[in-house]
C-alpha cells in the first residue's frame, strides 16, 4: 500500500513533454520489437521491454503500464496480430513492477541496481515465463512442453540482458535529462 502513496505525493502530470516522451519510447519499443528483432513464433529475441521498463522508472508505473499497454496494441496492429490478452498482461507488467520495485532503490548504487534487477528480474518471470507463456499455449494452441524449453531458455538469456541494459541506462545521465525536460520531480531510485 505504501507504493502507490509514494508515486502520489510526487504530483505525476502528464504535461505535453511527458506525453511525447511516452510516445518516443512506445515508439522505441515499437521498433525493437518488431524491426530489430528475431522472431522465432513462439519466441522473440528482443530488447524492446527496456523502453517499457525505463517509462515506468522515469514515469511512475501508471506510465510504464501505458506504454506496454500501447506497445502491444499498435505492434498486434502492425503486425497483423490478434491481441492476445494474457501477452497484452505481459506487456503491461513490464512497466509496471520494476517500477513498483524502484520504490525500495535506496542508499547506494550498488543496492540501487540490486533492487532495480530484482525487480526486473520477478517481472521477467512473470511476463515470459508466465503470462505469455501462458498466451502462447492457451490463446494460440501451441504445446507447453514443445515450447517450455525454448521458452526457458529464451528468459535465461534475456533477463540478464535487461537487467544490465535497464541499469546502464537508468544510471546515466539521460535519467537525470529525460525527469528534468518532463517537468518529472526526482524520486529516491532516481538520485543518479
Amino acid at each position: 500500500m505504501e507504493v502507490f502513496f509514494v508515486y502520489k505525493r510526487e504530483r505525476q502530470k502528464w504535461n505535453t513533454q511527458t506525453l511525447v516522451f511516452l510516445a518516443l519510447l512506445i515508439a522505441m519499443h515499437l521498433v525493437l520489437t518488431r524491426l530489430v528483432a528475431i522472431d522465432l513464433g513462439f519466441c522473440r529475441i528482443t530488447v524492446g521491454s527496456v523502453c517499457t521498463i525505463l517509462a515506468g522508472l522515469w514515469f511512475g508505473p501508471l506510465a510504464g503500464g501505458v506504454c506496454g499497454l500501447c506497445s502491444d496494441l499498435l505492434g498486434c496492429f502492425i503486425k497483423g496480430y490478434a491481441v492476445n490478452p494474457l501477452i497484452t498482461t505481459a506487456a503491461i507488467l513490464w512497466g509496471v513492477v520494476p517500477a513498483l520495485f524502484s520504490v525500495w532503490a535506496t542508499g547506494s548504487r550498488k543496492r540501487k541496481a540490486a533492487v532495480l534487477c530484482a525487480g526486473v528480474a520477478v517481472c521477467s518471470v512473470l511476463s515470459t515465463l508466465v503470462f505469455t507463456t501462458a498466451g502462447l499455449v492457451l490463446m494460440n494452441g501451441y504445446p507447453l512442453l514443445g515450447i517450455l524449453p525454448a521458452r526457458l531458455l529464451q528468459w535465461a538469456v534475456m533477463m540478464p540482458v535487461y537487467c544490465v541494459l535497464t541499469c546502464s541506462l537508468y544510471f546515466s545521465p539521460l535519467t537525470q535529462l529525460v525527469r528534468h525536460a518532463a517537468g518529472v520531480q526526482s524520486h529516491s531510485a532516481a538520485g543518479v
